[in-house]
């Protein structure tokens, strides 16, 4: 099994196969569905034919893409012979979107999985990705005497070493760890097999009495919380007058294979507050956990409320879900087969390695992340610019093969958080357990954690809860400070004992407000905070030195 994983990359080709047979085989014997797809085959080629007969030149055309996909928005893709190619290729994607959706019988899971497996095959054979079939890089080619396609071959050759050493992109030089990025000041105030604690230097002459300690995922880097200075949540925080910590997570390797949920918690989020405690003595906390951080702080936040009732003062969770029945089109990848089958490929790696971790997430968004960039940075021979964001994207981490399967297995298989069964090494959870305030937030376009599955947590505790909506995906959307670009957001607290609303109602009754969500947050953390004081030490009392923020865990390759 782990031999046909590393040929497969990790897919299972039974799940796959079984999809596509079951489309197939309800599809044929659905004379209704079938007669609707030839319909629409018709219907849409009839169209095509006559806009082509007609004047064939100008729009309206009768086909349009879907509102995210801008393959096509370029003013050259509105003269012929583009224009035709354009459109029918958005006929043949509508023709597919007909066949691979609505099969009766079909399996809800296979019909999303052949619904996507149809899109990767499309986003690869799109006229956008042909040097003669999109005007764009004809016209760039024609221009420049074919100059863009010789650096696009030395940028391919580049990507392609870059990929197999397992080296950054180009232009990574320009955000160093320390000095570009993850520059907050501060210094490191414990240190385990598993985890730093980072305490950041004040900036104020008064601060909160309660800390906020921010618990990144350890899918990634934690300096996403803590990029260049105009961007960074931890100077954002520091400003506020609070005193910041942040963990930061070591990159496994085979030797930490054995490390689950449960290390991360005693290592991560409990010896953290032991930590705190030391520098500010029974002070609650408030706490932040971002993405698979935050899923693991709802999981901490279940267990303290039985064992240490009074370590947290409120719970913020950014684009973390609790409940996964619904957790959107990463759900594709994960079924009985496909964790087999990467059980059984990490039980012979012992992690699971940045570029699977990574090819999974780019497959997501393909159109964005494979075909647009190869098209600028291979066909137009562009050197793409790259932000402090982008930077910190591709510095991925490796996931233990312990943790990675209660993960997939016990959280989205199973989906024991929300059913009150998970463990983290005591007896099962159960997040009505949670009494803090909670402050939750979901990103409109997030693929990673969509915002309906963010939003169940409203179902599963009792706990006042405010849920914010922003614009943007899982990344830009949560690194979202004031001012810097336009953005809004919709805001709604809930209490125990109002009527729970569903995602839907919530969106239609929530008014957009313009701004970023830092500002309310910002406020909401103030109210539940009891006052100010001057700044604690920097450190633990009496503990030797263990070196400045950012450590030596983000360092790690």
């Amino acid at each position: 099994m782990a031999q046909l994983a590393g040929m497969t990359g990790g897919l299972a080709p039974a799940t796959l196969g079984g999809a596509a047979l079951d489309w197939w085989v309800h599809l044929l014997a659905s004379p209704a569905k079938q007669g609707s797809v030839l319909h629409a085959m018709a219907d849409g080629l009839l169209r095509l034919t006559a806009w082509q007969c007609g004047d064939g030149r100008t729009p309206p055309c009768p086909f349009q893409p879907l509102p995210q996909d801008k393959r096509f928005a370029d003013p050259g893709w509105q003269r012929w012979p583009f224009n035709a190619s354009a459109q029918a290729f958005l006929m043949v994607q509508q023709a597919w979107q007909q066949a691979t959706s609505g099969v009766p019988g079909v399996d809800r899971h296979h019909q999303a999985m052949v619904a996507f497996g149809a899109r990767q095959w499309l986003d690869m054979i799109a006229p956008s990705n042909g040097i003669c079939s999109n005007p764009t890089v004809l016209q760039r080619t024609w221009a420049e005497g074919g100059a863009n396609l010789w650096r696009g071959a030395w940028h391919a050759v580049e990507d392609a070493w870059r990929e197999e050493l397992a080296l950054p992109p180009a232009g990574s030089e320009a955000f160093e760890v320390g000095r570009d990025v993850a520059a907050s000041p501060g210094r490191v105030v414990m240190r385990n097999g598993l985890a730093e604690l980072l305490q950041y230097a004040p900036s104020t002459s008064r601060t909160q009495r309660e800390p906020v300690l921010l618990v990144p995922a350890w899918i990634m880097k934690y300096y996403v919380l803590d990029l260049a200075p105009h961007n960074s949540l931890v100077k954002a925080l520091v400003d506020q007058g609070f005193t910041v910590f942040m963990l930061s997570w070591k990159n496994p390797t085979p030797a930490d294979r054995d490390t689950g949920l449960a290390d991360y918690h005693r290592l991560g989020i409990e010896a953290a507050l032991d930590a705190i405690g030391q520098v500010l003595p029974g002070v609650p906390v408030h706490a932040l956990g971002y993405c698979l951080g935050g899923t693991l702080l709802a999981m901490a936040a279940a267990a303290l409320a039985r064992t240490r009732p009074q370590a947290l003062q409120s719970l913020t969770l950014l684009a973390a879900q609790t409940d996964f029945t619904d957790p959107g089109e990463l759900g594709l990848f994960i079924d009985e087969g496909q964790v087999e089958m990467l059980d059984h490929l990490m039980w012979r790696q012992g992690v699971l390695e940045v570029r699977q971790l990574r090819g999974t997430f780019e497959m997501l968004r393909s159109q964005d992340l494979i075909w647009s960039h190869k098209i600028r940075h291979h066909l137009l021979g562009e050197q793409p610019v790259l932000t402090d964001l982008m930077a910190w994207n591709a510095d991925g981490t490796r996931l233990p093969y312990r943790m990675h399967t209660e993960y997939l297995r016990g959280l989205f298989l199973d989906n024991t958080l929300a059913r009150g069964e998970a463990r983290l090494g005591g007896p099962p959870l159960n997040l009505a357990d949670i009494r803090v305030p909670i402050f939750s937030v979901g990103a409109v376009q997030d693929h990673v954690a969509p915002w309906r599955s963010v939003f169940k947590l409203h179902a599963l505790s009792d706990a006042e809860q405010t849920f914010v909506l922003t614009a943007g995906g899982h990344n830009v959307g949560i690194v979202n400070p004031p001012g810097r670009t336009p953005t809004s957001h919709r805001l709604r607290r809930w209490q125990a004992g109002e009527r729970l609303l569903t995602p839907d109602e919530w969106l239609a009754t929530t008014p957009a407000a313009e701004g970023s969500w830092w500002t309310p947050w910002f406020a909401w953390l103030h109210e539940r905070s009891s006052g100010l004081q001057a700044p604690p030490p920097l450190g633990v009392p009496g503990q030797g030195a263990l070196g400045p923020a950012p450590g030596r865990y983000v360092m790690q390759r």
